[in-house]
């Protein structure tokens, strides 16, 4: 048995359209459910209503599936008997459904149109309707009018009212906006950085102006005195960036339209993107600049760079050639292998450093009392800094009085010193001496007469001491002179000339500058590499027999920091001949406002040091966790 049903639906215009299914089935359902076979979405309708079934003579019976009846040809009732050949209709809820036959005379044909006439009761109400606020709301066109209006008033003329009643206050003194909410907020793109959370209740101060983009002079009123690094001129600032191209000269020109010109400070220091220090510089930011700058800018002193792995000049370590008014002379030399420095010492770290000769010998028969168990070690003399990412000046009580003693003198059971670093101290003491000592107890000042470390020093025997005496001055003169000669106290590791003054005993001793920061213009942190053995780096320092020798690394070669650090982001890892590949940008060792400081540590985020610990040391650069200096 087939039955045909067409669900037959109306066009705005009143076109109808008709959709026509064939079922080869026995007997048919009708009701809201959509697993019936003639659907009625209709809350007036069961779920399952009626069947429909052909008996055999031809006739369709129509039965109600519940006690609620239906109507047939008008009639309410539980069921029915329709002639498909005469025809009929059925009326359930708000549809009616005709019944006649198809053009073969033989399949029921059940067309299912739902009428306009419908009432407002629950019962008889669609069930997109019957769930819908669409007769509560107003129309589309109203609506979409109404939300634009009320966007209008709240970010655009409730904000301006507030910028304009509030600036004429801004003008006075000390004029501070009171606290609460202030429809002008509703601009920010996001909250302030630290450097600027007081200023997130006075917008006026950066935007002075409304609708026009904040201007460097605002940033000046504040920071006119502490922008010490910007001491380049805008254009050529410019100038080294070069031309832009493509898209980018079509943003650079709709951006000075809409008086954003380039170059501007914010183009850098960016702001609205959170509470928290300005992350690292990206490299790309830095090579827009740097990378083919001698094209651009050919009086420029500042090499091309574009990557560390890749594009980077040889490095400009700064070094010591004299002193001024008590302090260093540092001028910058580019790196090579026998570079040299006038620190003003006679110290060999070859000497120190031996296992085979009779420094390494002494450290041997006093083991526990120095790093190593069979040669001095660099930590016996290099002590890191309170932060850990640099060395303390090597001070001659700690690191070098237990062996290169300066005792003159044997008084029972102390031993009387000369004054290390004041000359005039020392001929003073010994002519004090002579004067009221000679010649009974000549002072020992030969080299001769070293005396091993710690308090073998204080427990040297009579013996030992009259031994030394054949090498004794009998003056103050001449213990003044031997102990600036060769073979004397201050001459075995000074530079001592002659020309002094009588205070000095004729002699001048040359000031010790000792460079603390060979790398002025980036950063470098042992704190950060003190899992490594210190000669991994400084290859030569047991072979150097120079105290000018220079052992900082280069940029290449042995122990040079290509051997670990590859380039910037997005550096190939994968197939470089490197042991451990450390992916290096330029902000790991260079940042624009570096000054003493770590890349990118915000001024107010550094902590206090001591005087030999450079303030935000205590940071360690991003860089490979197994790649570090072990410290003692």
């Amino acid at each position: 048995m087939s039955f045909i049903v067409r669900q037959i639906a109306l066009k705005s215009s009143g076109e109808e359209i008709v959709r026509s299914a064939s079922y080869n089935i026995r007997e048919l359902t009708v009701g809201r459910d959509t697993a019936c076979a003639v659907h009625l979405p209709d809350l007036a309708v069961n779920p399952v209503h009626a069947r429909i079934a052909l008996a055999q003579n031809g006739r369709l019976v129509i039965t109600a599936a519940t006690e609620q009846p239906f109507t047939a040809d008008g009639r309410s009732t539980l069921r029915a008997e329709i002639d498909p050949a005469v025809g009929g209709e059925l009326a359930l809820g708000g549809h009616r459904i005709a019944i006649s036959l198809a053009d073969d005379g033989k399949t029921p044909v059940l067309a299912v149109r739902r009428v306009e006439a419908l009432s407002d009761s629950a019962e008889d109400r669609d069930l997109a309707d019957a769930y819908s606020l669409r007769g509560l709301l107003p129309g589309k066109r109203i609506s979409a009018w109404g939300f634009a209006l009320l966007v209008l008033f709240a970010f655009l003329a409730l904000p301006i009212y507030s910028y304009a009643t509030y600036k004429p206050l801004a003008m006075k003194a000390d004029a501070r906006r009171p606290q609460g909410f202030h429809a002008d907020q509703t601009w920010s793109s996001g909250p302030l950085s630290l450097s600027h959370k007081a200023l997130g209740q006075n917008c006026q101060s950066c935007h002075t102006q409304a609708f026009v983009a904040v201007t460097d002079n605002a940033c000046l009123t504040c920071h006119g005195k502490d922008a010490h690094d910007h001491v380049a001129d805008k254009a050529r600032l410019m100038q080294a960036r070069g031309e832009p191209s493509g898209m980018a000269a079509v943003q650079r020109a709709v951006a000075g339209a809409f008086n954003r010109p380039t170059g501007r400070c914010v183009d850098c220091h960016t702001e609205h993107e959170g509470a928290g220090a300005m992350p690292a510089t990206r490299q790309q930011f830095c090579a827009d600049c740097h990378d083919g700058m001698k094209a651009r800018l050919p009086d420029t002193k500042i090499a091309d760079a574009a990557d560390f792995g890749t594009a980077h000049p040889q490095f400009r370590p700064a070094l010591v050639a004299g002193v001024e008014r008590g302090k260093p002379v540092l001028r910058r030399t580019a790196w090579s292998k026998n570079l040299q420095e006038d620190n003003g010492l006679k110290f060999t770290h070859g000497q120190h450093l031996s296992k085979t000769n009779g420094i390494a010998q002494m450290v041997r028969r006093m083991p526990g009392r120095f790093a190593g168990a069979d040669s001095l070690q660099c930590a016996d003399c290099h002590r890191p800094d309170s932060a850990g990412v640099r060395f303390q000046p090597v001070k001659m009580e700690q690191a070098c009085q237990s062996c290169h003693a300066l005792g003159f003198e044997r008084i029972g059971g102390t031993v009387r010193t000369l004054r290390h670093g004041e000359p005039e101290l020392v001929v003073a003491d010994l002519r004090a001496f002579y004067r009221d000592t000679a010649p009974v107890r000549p002072a020992n000042l030969s080299g001769m007469a070293r005396r091993v470390p710690g308090d073998a020093a204080l427990a040297a025997s009579a013996a030992d001491y009259a031994r030394a005496v054949r090498f004794h001055p009998a003056s103050a003169g001449q213990a003044i002179d031997r102990a600036f000669s060769k073979g004397g106290m201050c001459h075995d590791c000074h530079v001592v000339t002659r020309g002094g003054t009588a205070a000095t005993g004729g002699y001048l001793i040359q000031p010790v500058a000792q460079n603390e920061r060979y790398f002025r213009k980036g950063w470098f942190d042992h704190k950060a590499h003190r899992k490594t053995d210190c000669t991994y780096c400084h290859a030569s320092a047991a072979t150097s027999m120079k105290a000018s020798d220079v052992l900082v690394p280069g940029i290449d070669g042995k122990g040079g920091c290509r051997t670990c650090h590859v380039g910037g982001e997005g550096a190939r890892l994968a197939g470089i001949a490197v042991k451990d590949p450390v992916e290096s940008s330029c902000a790991m060792c260079h940042s624009y406002h570096m000054d003493d400081d770590a890349p990118w540590l915000p001024k107010g985020k550094r902590p206090k040091q001591d005087t030999n610990a450079p303030a935000g040391a205590n940071l360690a650069i991003a860089g490979h966790p197994r790649l570090t200096m072990k410290l003692h």
